[in-house]
């Protein structure tokens, strides 16, 4: 998808009327469902007639182009896209399209970043260096776009009002590796008055000719698909992965996983199959892994799929840039290309799912009906303890009678065995009477793993910094109960406060919430919200159940904030005093079972210990009684 394709002529005569870029962030909106952020069109105000004025001065002004191009199987855009055909007898002529993978970037500085090679510092934001950018971009399309197209890609990044300091630096910054031999160009590069066979080939267009309209139809009405190729690289890399190796149950429920999912395509008519499991016993690691089998069969057109960008970041990263497209974010929009006869589609994290009354035109949720509907098995990672807002999850009885009703098969598979928090059973069942609306657990007396309760937030704070400093990870994580107003991007505003008073006066701690930003890095020092859990610098802020869920570390913090209150009838609710727009307005008794659902998710990140701590004075003298 696109919000233009033309000549590049014919955008070259509109692109100075304002009408151009109003249209084009109409057909953005109709395409995405969302309008165009304000600073998005003025880049395109500023980037796109630069662009035009140097594909004109080089005489290309009948290549095909085109404007913010989805790469297919994904939510990532090309800025501009040329697509020619390269001349007869040219020394790198092929025998189908060439596309110009082109990136706009309005930069007048950029520095190194902590991080690396691959990331640079604009002002206050990490950035992907440009060269690194368009290799990406390379890649996926070459392993994308169907083989019988015969596509050629090239690339090149346009920094056309960039300085020929900054164009040295960037070159310097990236001297190695495959993205080097992507181009970055300048304002001098790109001056007009160079010749335009000379503009040409610093474009990489040298040679390129209009293409015939039926191969750019062809190009635009392809089924992108996963290359075979790209899936052996997946399932290879997805096998030598230390992080995922399955031991015991784990690697049984893989098994009959694979059985259910064999029956399932067999049968062409489609086939659910619900994993359920409580946390920690696998379910992540369990997809994965067959994503990375699937990947190794013939034929195979799998996806990964999550409702939690944090957990899809994370996989993205653990499985590899290659595994963009086959591993995404899903709230309701389908992924491109399935096969309704043989894909598989593994949804992680189910209880995130999007499956409101809003969006459903039977009793079951349009989301998920759809996406059964464009494959051949559709397998469910569900927990239903953590389902943890109104308008998310599903049930494995909902699924069951969803399926009964497609005249779908269905199998469940349950893993039993838990191997977070110590593998500690006595926790779990501790932890489970804890959070229920009127249970009360014994004091805990378990030598397998490591609970208590801090007395104050700076002793939870003493207490991850500890670990830190021992080489472990650690976090602090709360209930929704305090503002969270800060700007996506450092500085983030302290506003987690909690006061209290001892014997030895009154005091304040004061600390920010993770940053909003989904970036890699939020700021120095800061990571980006997917990568709070895991990255160096997330240890200085407080998490939430959105930003925690679907992730681990060793030791986890928790503040329990004021909207439960433990009094001698068990667990009240108060929604009032939640900030989060989604649950301050239930009713308490509708309230409730959601934040115990919430307080319980971030109690069982901690894989070795878990300290606990609450805002509210009663609640922390009854949690004296129970934790040493």
């Amino acid at each position: 998808m696109h919000i233009f394709g033309g000549t590049v002529a014919e955008a070259a005569a509109r692109v100075a009327d304002p009408a151009f870029v109003a249209e084009c962030a109409e057909r953005y909106a109709g395409i995405h469902g969302h309008p165009a952020g304000e600073a998005e069109q003025r880049s395109w105000s500023r980037s796109w007639p630069a662009l035009l004025r140097i594909l004109s001065a080089a005489e290309l002004g009948d290549l095909h182009l085109l404007l913010e191009y989805e790469l297919p199987g994904t939510s990532q855009r090309v800025d501009a896209l040329l697509l020619g055909h390269q001349a007869a007898g040219h020394q790198a002529a092929a025998k189908g399209l060439t596309s110009v993978v082109i990136e706009l970037k309005q930069w007048t500085h950029a520095r190194p970043h902590a991080a690396g090679t691959g990331l640079l510092q604009v002002g206050d934001r990490a950035v992907l260096h440009p060269a690194r950018q368009v290799g990406g971009y390379v890649n996926y399309l070459t392993d994308w776009v169907p083989t019988e197209l015969d596509l050629e890609v090239e690339g090149v990044a346009l920094l056309h009002e960039a300085p020929p300091d900054l164009i040295a630096h960037l070159r310097k910054h990236l001297s190695s590796g495959p993205s080097v031999t992507y181009p970055v160009l300048g304002a001098d590069d790109l001056s007009l008055d160079a010749a335009p066979h000379v503009l040409a080939e610093r474009l990489r267009c040298s040679g390129l000719r209009p293409a015939a309209a039926d191969e750019i139809s062809a190009f635009l009405d392809a089924r992108h698909r996963p290359s075979p190729k790209l899936l052996v690289k997946v399932a290879a890399n997805i096998a030598g992965s230390e992080s995922f190796r399955l031991i015991g149950e784990q690697d049984k429920a893989r098994q009959v996983i694979h059985k259910a999912i064999s029956v399932g395509r067999g049968t062409y008519r489609g086939h659910v199959v619900v994993v359920t499991g409580g946390p920690g016993t696998g379910k992540t690691a369990i997809a994965l892994r067959l994503l990375g089998d699937l990947c190794g069969t013939s034929g195979a057109n799998p996806r990964l799929l999550s409702p939690s960008a944090t957990l899809t970041h994370q996989l993205s990263r653990a499985a590899g840039d290659m595994a963009k497209g086959l591993i995404a974010t899903w709230t309701t929009r389908l992924p491109r290309e399935l096969d309704a006869a043989r894909s598989v589609v593994l949804l992680d994290e189910a209880h995130r799912a999007r499956t409101d009354r809003a969006w459903r035109s039977t009793e079951f949720p349009d989301a998920l009906a759809k996406l059964l509907k464009s494959c051949a098995v559709l397998v469910l990672f569900l927990d239903e303890d953590q389902i943890v807002r109104p308008g998310e999850g599903t049930t494995v009885d909902e699924m069951r009678r969803m399926a009964a009703s497609a005249e779908y098969s269905f199998a469940c598979i349950d893993l039993p065995t838990q191997f977070r928090c110590s593998g500690s059973r006595a926790y779990m069942d501790w932890l489970a009477d804890l959070f229920a609306p009127g249970g009360h657990p014994p004091r805990w007396g378990g030598a397998d793993y490591d609970l208590a309760l801090a007395d104050s937030p700076v002793q939870l704070e003493e207490w991850v910094a500890g670990h830190i400093r021992r080489g472990h990870s650690a976090r602090i994580t709360a209930g929704y109960c305090w503002p969270w107003d800060s700007s996506p991007e450092p500085p983030l505003s302290p506003e987690v406060s909690i006061s209290w008073s001892d014997a030895a006066g009154e005091h304040l701690w004061e600390r920010p919430w993770n940053a909003k930003a989904d970036r890699l890095v939020a700021g120095e020092g800061v990571p980006g919200r997917a990568f709070w859990a895991t990255d160096d610098g997330g240890q200085h802020q407080v998490g939430c159940v959105y930003t925690a869920q679907g992730m681990e570390y060793d030791y986890g913090a928790v503040i329990l904030g004021k909207d439960i209150t433990r009094t001698a009838h068990g667990w009240q609710a108060r929604p009032e005093e939640s900030h989060d727009p989604a649950l301050r307005s239930l009713p308490p008794q509708e309230y409730l079972p959601y934040a115990l659902n919430t307080y319980r998710v971030l109690a069982t990140r901690g894989v070795r210990g878990t300290r606990f701590y609450s805002d509210d004075p009663p609640t922390q003298q009854y949690l004296r009684t129970v934790l040493p």
